[in-house]
């Protein structure tokens, strides 16, 4: 009975066999998607932390069975005479069986201690994504400023040939030629810095992405900011429901509780049921007075069931006050995984609407004046109105305004990878901007 009792307890208890498909995440341009991909194929600790969960799940089964039965042989030095016979030997098997419902419990801990794990294993992955994009976003920004930088040492280089020819002349100074001159070569050296650090980046990049740290990243094209509506609501209802460290921690608090109840069970007796068959010799009837009983000689067959004492109860409450204190802590866990949610939400909103004002400002006023500035400069510059500095300053404020436009769309893109890491998972973008 008591076997038949036991063994079902936690038939339905039934691991994952995988991760959650992929994660879903904001990625316009096809490089990105492409190096994201390949780091969640092959980025050794992301493998490490799904071979960790995988080896969480494996658990379930094992806390779940019954324990080995023992097996027992015994062999009588000196037999034992009963009315049918002598006993021999035997051979003797028992099973331990928990408290009911034991089984069950401790299924339902691994289980959650496996959900708990496939959770960090998700968390882990989105933290890959947000380091890739972010050093992704860095790329093209060095990308934007080399275009620029290109464009404004070829127009220089335009002036400069045409401010020699002016001093071959004698219609211009040798000076305007050596301040354009100059101008160059400064350009170059600022082209030389930003290659380094982009082969910096891009060899950063390739590590994260799992390729090999030689590979070219190839020049990413003008990004455009994608058009946001970020309702501070919305964001932390998505974080409460897709966070994944608040969900390893709500896993672990349901883990918590079962544990709690689990460690309970130890002021319930276990019991132990044993099958023993027990060798009867049969006698010679020239050795015995008077006529044999029936049943001479029958192996004899017995049954047993032994309960265990639960007399040391310091010890059990002791466990009950650990597995208490343990779901405290899962406890304190999920409150700081949702501090960290909502403040990543705010500090995310904050660097938004900023970069949103920004880029408003720079469109629709900067922008457009440094254009005209420019313009009118170059038209007085070669009609010789206006003298080389004040060309090169127009130059240069153009070239500022356009750079400091490519660093915001970046760091506006880097500050909405930041709120999808966040929320842990694609953050809401109207549907004719997304990939």
């Amino acid at each position: 009975m008591a076997v038949l009792l036991a063994a079902p307890a936690a038939g339905g208890i039934q691991p994952d066999s995988a991760p959650d498909s992929r994660p879903d995440y904001y990625a316009a341009e096809p490089e990105l998607r492409s190096c994201v991909d390949s780091a969640i194929e092959r980025h050794p600790a992301l493998l490490a932390s799904r071979a960790g969960y995988q080896a969480a799940r494996e658990r379930v089964p094992q806390v779940t069975a019954l324990p080995d039965p023992t097996l027992s042989v015994s062999q009588a030095v000196r037999r034992v005479e009963t009315r049918v016979g002598s006993q021999t030997g035997g051979i003797t098997v028992s099973q331990s069986l928990p408290w009911f419902g034991a089984r069950d419990l401790r299924g339902r801990v691994a289980l959650s201690e496996a959900d708990a794990q496939r959770r960090v294993y998700q968390a882990e992955e989105r933290e890959v994504i947000a380091r890739i994009k972010r050093i992704f976003y860095d790329v093209a920004y060095l990308d934007a400023a080399l275009r620029l930088l290109n464009e404004e040492h070829s127009l220089l280089g335009h002036y400069e040939t045409l401010a020699r020819a002016r001093y071959s002349t004698g219609q211009g100074l040798q000076q305007a030629v050596i301040r354009l001159q100059a101008e160059l070569t400064r350009i170059g050296d600022r082209q030389r810095q930003l290659t380094r650090q982009r082969r910096t980046l891009a060899v950063n990049l390739n590590t994260l992405c799992a390729r090999p740290p030689e590979t070219a990243v190839p020049p990413i094209p003008s990004l455009e900011p994608p058009a946001v509506t970020l309702d501070r609501a919305h964001l932390v209802d998505l974080g409460e429901r897709n966070r994944q460290e608040m969900l390893a921690a709500t896993a672990l608090i349901e883990a918590g509780q079962d544990a709690v109840e689990l460690a309970g069970m130890n002021f319930r007796p276990r019991f132990t049921a044993s099958l023993a068959l027990m060798n009867v010799a049969g006698r010679d009837p020239a050795d015995v007075l008077g006529p044999l009983p029936p049943d001479e000689g029958k192996n004899s067959l017995s049954l047993s069931l032994g309960v265990s004492l639960p007399v040391w109860k310091e010890s059990y409450r002791a466990g009950v006050e650990e597995a208490g204190h343990r779901l405290t802590a899962h406890r304190r866990r999920l409150e700081e995984a949702r501090d960290a949610m909502e403040n990543a939400v705010e500090q995310a909103l904050i660097r938004v609407e900023t970069i949103e004002e920004q880029l408003v400002l720079l469109d629709t006023v900067l922008v457009p004046q440094s254009e005209e500035t420019l313009h009118a400069t170059e038209t007085a510059y070669e009609t010789g109105q206006v003298g080389v500095l004040d060309l090169l300053d127009s130059e240069r404020v153009q070239l500022d305004v356009l750079r400091m436009r490519a660093r915001y769309v970046s760091d506006l893109l880097i500050a909405l990878a930041d709120l999808e890491r966040g929320i842990g998972t694609r953050v809401p973008l109207p549907p004719r901007r997304a990939s």
